[in-house]
């Protein structure tokens, strides 16, 4: 679907530039928007480098499985249709202290895999389960100690202190959790989601 609107929005400026006379301002748009995205993403590279990096180490420290034990029973009461030891909790866990740290890319992977193990387990394969829908809303409202990739795009546009958005990260990202959670309880137990 999202390709059918990229398409008609393209298509969309194609033709409004062409029959408004700036078709040439729109190609020299375009050029220019391609070279900005291209130092955009060579400049936050060294910061993504670097936090990734970080969360290696904390990784191969010890640092992640124990936060992840620490989030395991709040998890397992959010999530209670899986084993605390199940490949499903470990990575939901793995996934949710990425998301922490503030890697939404190496959290990704983790995502996936849960979300797969999820549906490997869903009697209903066509409609999502409670678990899935509760770990989605938890990965997308997660708390982020650390926003790095925000941090970085401040940073390559130039904020002399790209940090300084971090007391408001915090307070939105863990009233936007707490939303999510309440919302997909509630609606959960209103039956507005068709298994679990």
């Amino acid at each position: 679907m999202m390709n059918y609107i990229w398409a008609f929005m393209v298509a969309g400026a194609f033709i409004f530039s062409f029959f408004t006379g700036k078709s040439m301002d729109m190609a020299a748009a375009v050029t220019e928007g391609a070279d900005k995205a291209v130092k955009l993403i060579l400049s936050i590279a060294g910061s993504m480098c670097l936090w990734t990096g970080i969360m290696n180490i904390a990784d191969k420290s010890g640092l992640s499985e124990k936060i992840s034990r620490f989030l395991s029973p709040v998890l397992c009461r959010l999530i209670p249709e899986y084993e605390a030891d199940s490949p499903v909790m470990k990575a939901v866990c793995a996934n949710v202290t990425a998301n922490i740290l503030g890697l939404g890319n190496a959290a990704t992977p983790l995502g996936i895999k849960a979300v797969k193990e999820m549906q490997r387990l869903n009697p209903h394969k066509d409609t999502a389960s409670r678990g899935m829908i509760m770990f989605i809303v938890i990965n997308t409202a997660s708390i982020q100690l650390i926003p790095t990739t925000t941090a970085a795009l401040r940073q390559a546009a130039g904020s002399s202190e790209p940090y300084s958005i971090l007391p408001a990260v915090w307070v939105n990202s863990v009233f936007a959790l707490i939303t999510g959670i309440a919302a997909a309880i509630i609606l959960g137990r209103r039956k507005c989601f068709g298994n679990g």
